[in-house]
């Protein structure tokens, strides 16, 4: 299954009444003091939403769509003490459903049976299939001795990124293809931030919930223009020349794609990250969170 967007927000609704601090603290896990004294004290992508006394704040947080083990080390302190202070935790998506995940995997089918061969030119499509017959090849040797141990095998990590690509949208291709990185298989098998928390947030047994319906992720990105799709899909550099990239683009793959910087220094806006937010609620909605 591909996630639709990389970056999302977790709303955080604190108790009324003051709630200690707990840490990820099962055998293995992050704990909250796993960053540096500096990596702690910077800022992060939390908004506080202040009501009147002895109301509670409640919170934004925005995350990021990859491991959480990629991340959680940079995620500033305050960040995870709103968390385990919240006694709500409320999701884009709830990932933890089965019927989340099986929407999901539908919306980004073609409609009546169609298939990808009938809507993209025969020498794209080729190429298209050439590249994941490479990578289909090339998965045994991209996965990690832990990934191995844990019981995942490579039929089953290219089935469950690229599975029935022939019948999916191309938008959904698009970002196939540009999760199917040896980058990105290595870190197949560990929960993606908004899973991770998830999960976490259900093991304390906070309340969780979700804020979208699936239908509003993905009516946007099948709605996109065609011949747009068509043109980013016939330029991406994996699908342009796969045969001559591959030596080129090894260790590019290897390394963490740029958009992670800027999220674990948290320098994107950074003027307004965790600057609290004052807002007027109407009576009625006071005493709700």
């Amino acid at each position: 299954m591909v996630c639709p967007l990389r970056f999302s927000w977790v709303l955080l609704s604190a108790a009324l009444q003051t709630v200690a601090t707990r840490g990820a603290d099962r055998p293995g896990g992050p704990t909250l003091c796993s960053a540096s004294k500096s990596q702690r004290e910077l800022n992060s992508f939390l908004w506080t939403v202040k009501r009147a006394p002895p109301h509670p704040p409640s919170y934004l947080f925005g995350t990021i769509h990859v491991p959480y083990t990629r991340v959680w080390d940079f995620i500033p302190t305050n960040s995870k003490q709103a968390f385990h202070n919240s006694n709500s935790v409320f999701f884009e998506l709830d990932l933890t459903d089965p019927l989340t995940i099986s929407k999901l995997t539908s919306c980004q089918l073609l409609p009546h049976g169609e298939k990808l061969q009938t809507l993209l030119p025969r020498d794209l499509y080729r190429r298209l299939k050439r590249h994941l017959d490479y990578v289909k090849h090339m998965m045994p040797h991209w996965m990690t001795a832990d990934q191995r141990d844990r019981g995942l095998y490579a039929d089953y990590l290219f089935n469950a990124i690229a599975g029935n690509w022939e019948r999916k949208r191309p938008v959904w291709v698009m970002l196939m293809v540009n999760s199917l990185t040896e980058w990105d298989v290595r870190s197949r098998g560990t929960p993606v931030l908004d899973l991770f928390l998830a999960q976490e947030a259900e093991r304390m047994g906070k309340t969780t919930g979700s804020v979208e319906h699936v239908e509003e992720q993905c009516h946007p990105l099948n709605g996109l223009n065609f011949s747009q799709l068509h043109n980013r899909i016939k330029k991406a550099p994996r699908i342009v020349s796969p045969h001559n990239q591959r030596t080129r683009s090894k260790q590019r793959d290897l390394k963490d794609p740029g958009y992670l910087e800027p999220y674990r220094t948290q320098k994107s806006g950074s003027q307004l990250h965790g600057h609290p937010v004052t807002t007027d609620l109407r009576p009625q909605e006071r005493n709700q969170g």
